[in-house]
């Protein structure tokens, strides 16, 4: 078992680093977050990356990475409970990423600190996990309700748990982040059509494709065909639709936070805009924020109009 400050510093230090390696439209734990969450922001972002991984990790049988996410599941709990299981018999190539040059014992070292420290509930890491988990048994949704849970237990903890460790409990703040973070799963979704096709995994629920005539088998071809920009342009406005609704929680909080929630909501809604204009071709290039975007979204933070 890790023990020790020493050994909790170079924990965090790790999963900071992790989160730092990673690209992603957002990113984790940026200088717009308060410097004391940052660390702790990267905690939770290093379990669920690694969880993440899992549920992708090629060359791994259905049931070998679902036992790999179960066992996840247990370290977590047990570190929650106040005791942190080694698994020396494991090396680290075995069952993490090359990248990822640290003990796993650092990520349940650091996230139990967090989660005791700021009284985190368990059952948001337990969705999390939950929809890791549907994700290697689960390649098609047929309604929107479906999909909508999906997000409520892949992205809605990620926000409520930043709520929590900036110090808000409170109902409103809740639904807001929820529609916020549904909105920036989507957008993904729709950004990653073409990986995640490549990986056998649809999100487009049916209820969308079917009325306007797409074919789920056309898109083996790599080309984006009119009824699947129809489709898509449908999807880019329910999406729309939740980043209004889910505006307020940028203008609910305050401190630093608020400009990390303002430059998150502003990046969002910039890779949808950047969807829109392409017609939703991520065949021909996935959109991506680049400098001259974070120019823009600076200046959106700064001078936002609530």
């Amino acid at each position: 078992m890790v023990t020790g400050r020493r050994e909790l510093q170079q924990a965090y230090a790790a999963c900071l680093q992790l989160a730092q390696s990673h690209y992603e439209n957002f990113p984790v734990a940026s200088r717009l977050m308060p410097a004391h969450l940052r660390p702790h922001v990267a905690a939770i972002y290093a379990f669920a990356r690694i969880a993440d991984d899992y549920a992708d990790e090629p060359g791994r049988t259905v049931d070998e990475r679902l036992l790999l996410l179960d066992d996840w599941q247990q370290r977590l709990h047990a570190a929650l409970g106040g005791r942190i299981e080694t698994r020396q018999e494991v090396t680290p190539d075995q069952q993490f990423p090359p990248d990822q040059q640290f003990p796993p014992d650092y990520v349940f070292l650091a996230l139990a600190d967090t989660a005791i420290r700021f009284q985190l509930p368990a059952d948001l890491f337990d969705d999390l996990l939950s929809a890791f988990k549907q994700d290697v048994t689960t390649t098609r949704y047929a309604t929107w309700e479906d999909v909508l849970d999906y997000c409520r237990r892949s992205a809605n903890p990620v926000g409520r748990l930043v709520l929590r460790l900036s110090g808000y409990r409170d109902a409103d703040l809740d639904r807001a982040s929820d529609a916020v973070c549904t909105a920036l799963q989507l957008t993904n979704f729709w950004q990653d059509l073409a990986i995640d096709w490549s990986r056998g995994r649809l999100y487009v629920p049916e209820e969308t494709w079917r009325p306007h005539g797409a074919d789920p088998s056309s898109l083996d071809s790599g080309r984006m065909t009119p009824a699947w920009m129809a489709t898509l342009r449908d999807c880019g406005r329910q999406t729309r639709e939740l980043f209004r609704e889910g505006r307020a929680v940028c203008d609910g909080v305050s401190g630093r936070l608020r400009y990390e929630l303002r430059a998150t909501w502003l990046g969002g809604t910039r890779i949808l805009d950047r969807l829109d204009q392409s017609s939703f071709d991520v065949f021909a290039a996935r959109p991506r924020l680049g400098t001259a975007d974070a120019i823009v979204i600076a200046w959106g933070t700064a001078f936002w109009r609530g």
